[in-house]
């Protein structure tokens, strides 16, 4: 009786660590990230998938060298193109470190191309530009969703199902 008490115990413990941690071990899925003239770009929306019409944050950090290391301050403008056309545009704007975390309104469903432009980086005087797709949500995204947590879920119970009743039939004499 000790012994199950022992595995109950021990899959708890690990479910509940499994639950209460926050790290992740997948990027998120509207990232990306480039290298180009000795910089790299880094780019990401929260949430993941925006809504439509509601705000959400835009970041993006820029390193230099193959190190990475944070550039202490950068200028960038950003272009949004939705279906080949221009949507909106952010004039070219002095951050000082290397993250600009702002809030942006999507208005479009979809794929959206980004260009952003790095200006006025030391020992490198022309304009960078990196283009990185950026998606929004649409209706198939929360079906997206609701298959895969359907699917952990039917999994959990599956395996549960069959090494819960081995576990406690082995302490039977």
């Amino acid at each position: 009786m000790e012994k199950k008490r022992s595995v109950i115990f021990s899959v708890l413990v690990l479910f509940s660590i499994i639950g209460a941690n926050d790290v992740y071990a997948h990027s998120m899925f509207n990232s990306a990230e480039k290298f180009d003239s000795g910089y790299r770009v880094q780019v990401a929306t929260a949430p993941e998938f925006p809504q439509i019409n509601e705000p959400s944050q835009f970041m993006i950090r820029v390193t230099e060298g193959f190190d990475y290391e944070e550039v202490d301050r950068f200028t960038m403008g950003i272009k949004i193109f939705y279906n080949e056309k221009q949507v909106d545009a952010i004039p070219p704007k002095s951050i000082e470190g290397s993250h600009w975390d702002f809030d942006y309104v999507w208005r479009n469903s979809g794929n959206h191309i980004v260009e952003l432009y790095l200006y006025d980086m030391p020992n490198n005087p022309e304009v960078i530009t990196y283009k990185f797709n950026m998606g929004t949500q649409s209706p198939f995204g929360y079906i997206f969703f609701a298959a895969i947590t359907v699917g952990a879920l039917s999994l959990t119970g599956v395996v549960l199902y069959i090494y819960v009743p081995k576990i406690f039939g082995k302490s039977k004499p």
